[in-house]
């Protein structure tokens, strides 16, 4: 009888705990209740910031009207705003008053403006020195890093300029199972100045947010739930735990008794 009342405890005991660690599709699921016809922006242009690396090439109808505008292998002995990178390719780098020392046009502030507006912005430097010139602008230095957990923490070299946290996550291996989805940190400076976001990942307005498309530099930290937390401190003191189980248990034996 004293056995099949400890047996009916034991049993008791794992039913619960098992009813408690089940997880609901609500801690799992992305984008929960979104519409089926639910759309986005697809529109993405960053806004340069200081040290940023840019390529910038000029280009006209006549091309030897275009060179003195463009770098060459002098330009980097008499401007330290210059870089190259792997390719060789000369690059500027924005200072950290945001500008840019470009040949024949002198310092041309970019930082604050969008990739299109700093085309714009250097077209129209150049309508009164060249005929119908065209600018080419890349941001060079886009990536973002994500950590926590994921299943391969890293940082992502962005070649288009343009990436969700959902294209990053995807490419860091998605979310681990103990990943928390419903506070992902999403960590970005502007002008000088970080900040820390939250996003929800199954909440359907995700797609409207101001970070679901991320932006150069960006750190993506993902916590890890109650579950991982937890399992961290039991797992060094296991046998602590089992100690403990097992005085209980004899305690409950000797009152029964």
């Amino acid at each position: 009888m004293k056995i099949n009342f400890l047996k009916k405890i034991s049993i008791l005991s794992f039913v619960v705990t098992l009813l408690f660690s089940c997880a609901s599709n609500k801690d799992i699921l992305y984008l929960q209740g979104t519409p089926q016809n639910a759309a986005v922006a697809s529109t993405y242009d960053p806004v340069l910031q200081p040290a940023d690396e840019l390529m910038i090439v000029i280009s006209a109808e006549n091309p030897e009207l275009a060179v003195p505008y463009n770098l060459n292998s002098v330009s980097i002995e008499t401007n330290s705003g210059l870089q190259s990178d792997q390719s060789g390719i000369l690059t500027y780098l924005i200072s950290k008053d945001g500008t840019v020392d470009m040949p024949m046009l002198g310092s041309v502030k970019l930082a604050g403006l969008t990739r299109m507006e700093a085309i714009q912005k250097i077209n129209g430097l150049l309508v009164n020195h060249i005929k119908n010139p065209t600018v080419n602008l890349r941001l060079l230095n886009f990536k973002v890093s994500v950590i926590g957990e994921v299943a391969k923490p890293g940082t992502l070299i962005v070649q288009n300029e343009r990436v969700t946290i959902l294209e990053a996550l995807s490419f860091a291996g998605d979310l681990t199972i103990y990943g928390k989805r419903n506070s992902i940190m999403v960590i970005r400076e502007v002008n000088g100045v970080k900040t820390i976001n939250t996003i929800d990942l199954t909440s359907s307005d995700l797609i409207n947010s101001p970070y679901y498309f991320l932006a150069q530099n960006d750190v993506v930290y993902v916590e890890p739930n109650k579950t991982k937390v937890n399992s961290s401190v039991i797992g060094p003191n296991i046998a602590v735990v089992l100690s403990s189980v097992s005085l209980l248990i004899a305690i409950l034996a000797i009152t029964i008794n």
